[in-house]
């Protein structure tokens, strides 16, 4: 099972991600606590091994703007967190994931709508977008809705709950933030056991 931390704000979470086995870490440049600056951004990627994918979220941005900051940082996925048109993925030179949130599965039916590869499920926005630390009903999830796709799921997810969520969903990636962090910070221990518990049983193992 493939794992991304994100919200990642300084070189030392990355670095305990990455050595505990994260194949993504992702970078806020929305509005959110976790929001980080392209110079920020730029520091810590560079010290990111090239086999770990390097995830810029973004909402409602300029495609310019996300494409300059992709080249600037390094960047080597776009994820798109806001209310963008489908049209939006063909423009940049990067992979792009989808980000939508799920509260029926009338919301499920915009999945291929996107002509994007990747696809992350979430909870519906709260006061950001994502890292909002709820889950959505996985039960409404239609396996068809999701063909073709490959699924990344967050939203609320953490030590406790991983586990129900990658059997309940089979998903190519989880996704988890605010449920690797204590008092808003992340957490060593809770990345490292956190990884551990996702890639239990799957056949990898962690570094």
């Amino acid at each position: 099972m493939k794992v991304k931390i994100c919200g990642i704000t300084d070189i030392h979470a990355a670095k305990v991600a990455v050595e505990a086995g994260a194949d993504a870490i992702g970078f806020v440049f929305a509005e959110s606590k976790r929001k980080i600056t392209v110079e920020q951004a730029k520091i810590i990627i560079d010290t990111i091994p090239a086999h770990v994918l390097k995830v810029g979220v973004f909402v409602n941005e300029d495609i310019n703007t996300i494409q300059d900051i992709v080249e600037k940082t390094g960047l080597t996925m776009v994820q798109l967190h806001g209310d963008e048109n489908p049209d939006i993925c063909n423009n940049f030179s990067v992979p792009v994931i989808k980000a939508l949130g799920v509260s029926s599965k009338k919301d499920c039916e915009k999945i291929q709508e996107y002509p994007c590869e990747y696809i992350l499920l979430d909870s519906p926005k709260g006061k950001y977008r994502g890292g909002n630390g709820e889950t959505f009903p996985w039960e409404i999830v239609d396996p068809i809705a999701i063909k073709g796709k490959k699924l990344i799921v967050a939203g609320g997810l953490n030590i406790d709950n991983v586990s129900l969520a990658i059997q309940s969903l089979q998903p190519y990636m989880v996704d988890v933030s605010s449920g690797v962090e204590t008092n808003g910070k992340k957490d060593d221990e809770k990345i490292i056991h956190f990884l551990k518990k996702a890639k239990m049983g799957t056949g990898e193992i962690c570094k």
